[in-house]
């Protein structure tokens, strides 16, 4: 999955997204802090490939991209929007490729600007990224080719507090970084940085009025952040392999950035610290049960913007979740499977 598949709706209800076979399945809250519904197939009937990419945007609504095949060898990319969480989400329509046709050319990545526009992102065969974007009226513009090459899997797809969409993505030795100028606009490759990355765990998250923030692990296992402009900074080792799930929140009244990765144990180790200020250090704190190697973990806020932890193994379906609790810091309550 790439992305933020934990989500809180227009509602206040937490929603969960995970591809299950040839379906994309959703749980939810009955109501925001209740109970949790079965999993349910979302986007229809249509078979597809075991990968889902999710973004949202200001309006709450959930954009769900995902591939899906269509003759032997080949695949095409489809996007369903989901209102709320307990209503079914619109069916999965075909957006079409990067190539116009040919298989599968990477995991998608999705986010979502400030007039609720769906930016699609996907590398080419050629080896740069591609773009599809709605139309503010419907309907989808046609796909561009934004270069780069060399580009590997899984790229960071974020939103800025500006509404402009931005990316980032990998390359052997280096990242790079496009940013929309403008609303609307065809986001434009803005910087280049030498830097060792190990490919898929970029994860980035909007930090400031005029600033996104990359998080990454470097070659030697470090935990690294990077605002475009300035120089890569390292936070702290890495609690395990993959990349980071990552929230802005307050903690006793401080805003502060809240990440959080599978260890190497296999539990889930959190860090805080103020937002945007890595000189402050950070240091890992285990919690949970321990998890299979498959599990994911996503963040996000609830209703009444405490922090909310999900973890999710898809190999067997356990969904854990955990809430801070009213206690200084960052204290939470039992994880408890859902």
């Amino acid at each position: 999955m790439n992305g933020d598949w934990l989500i809180r709706g227009r509602d206040g209800r937490l929603s969960v997204y995970l591809p299950s076979g040839d379906a994309v399945l959703c749980r939810a809250e009955r109501w925001p802090g209740g109970p949790w519904d079965a999993p349910r197939r979302v986007g229809g009937d249509q078979k597809l490939h075991p990968v889902l990419a999710v973004g949202q945007g200001a309006d709450r609504y959930a954009h769900l991209v995902s591939w899906r095949p269509t003759v032997p060898g080949e695949a095409g990319l489809v996007h369903s929007t989901h209102f709320r969480p307990r209503l079914a989400a619109l069916d999965f329509n075909p957006v079409g490729h990067p190539d116009k046709k040919g298989d599968r050319t990477g995991t998608p990545a999705v986010a979502v600007d400030a007039q609720g526009r769906a930016h699609v992102f996907v590398r080419n065969k050629g080896g740069g990224v591609s773009m599809l974007a709605q139309k503010e009226k419907g309907g989808w513009e046609a796909w561009r080719d934004l270069k780069g090459r060399d580009v590997q899997d899984e790229l960071a797809a974020v939103t800025g507090e500006s509404g402009r969409v931005e990316l980032y993505a990998a390359i052997p030795g280096g990242l790079l970084h496009w940013r929309q100028e403008e609303p609307g606009g065809q986001p434009v490759l803005q910087e280049a940085m030498d830097v060792p990355v190990r490919p898929g765990t970029l994860r980035a998250l909007a930090t400031s009025p005029d600033s996104t923030t990359l998080f990454y692990t470097d070659d030697s296992g470090d935990l690294c952040a990077w605002r475009p402009g300035g120089k890569p900074v390292t936070l702290l080792p890495s609690a395990g392999p993959g990349p980071v799930a990552a929230v802005r929140c307050e903690l006793d009244g401080h805003d502060c950035t809240l990440l959080a990765q599978r260890s190497a144990s296999g539990r889930i180790a959190f860090a805080a610290y103020p937002t945007e200020d890595e000189s402050a250090g950070a240091w890992w704190t285990e919690s949970g049960p321990q998890l299979p190697v498959d599990a994911h973990v996503s963040l996000t806020t609830d209703e009444n913007e405490r922090v909310v932890a999900a973890a999710l193994s898809p190999s067997t379906g356990h969904l854990f979740l955990t809430r801070r609790n009213d206690e200084p810091g960052l204290a939470l309550e039992a994880w408890r499977e859902v």
